[in-house]
């Protein structure tokens, strides 16, 4: 029987609790992992940190926190896409090759681009709120 022929019943969309629990706690390893092997993780983490600050401190406006916080995510998001793509890169080839390297420096690459063009939206969002802060 095809999926689509599949009758859907209420057992269907029960949620596993044991499963969803266990996706979770996976998740959680995954975070701690990547946080114990990747220094530009930690480092893109304590700029957020201090972006959030600068938000309370600079009273930034509904809009300016939806932007920081949505390019935080993305930011962080990107890290952890390319901690995986490393991890499985070494997986599947363990010595060094020059593919292997290619795939890594890209996945690299992609966030350097993200934290760069969020580091520009930042400073748009942020120079005016300075500039009046400290009444220049």
């Amino acid at each position: 029987m095809e999926l689509k022929d599949k009758k859907i019943t209420i057992e269907d969309l029960k949620l596993d609790k044991k499963r969803l629990r266990n996706s979770f706690k996976f998740a959680g390893i995954g975070i701690l992992r990547a946080y114990a092997g990747e220094q530009n993780l930690k480092i893109h983490t304590v700029i957020a940190i201090l972006v959030i600050i600068a938000g309370f401190i600079l009273n930034i406006t509904y809009l300016e926190w939806l932007v920081c916080l949505i390019l935080i995510g993305l930011v962080l998001m990107a890290e952890f896409f390319n901690t995986a793509i490393e991890y499985v890169v070494d997986l599947a080839s363990p010595d060094i090759h020059p593919l292997a390297k290619a795939a890594k420096d890209t996945a690299s690459a992609g966030v350097l681009m993200m934290a760069i063009i969020s580091a520009i939206i930042g400073l748009i969002i942020f120079i005016p709120h300075i500039v009046e802060f400290l009444g220049v």
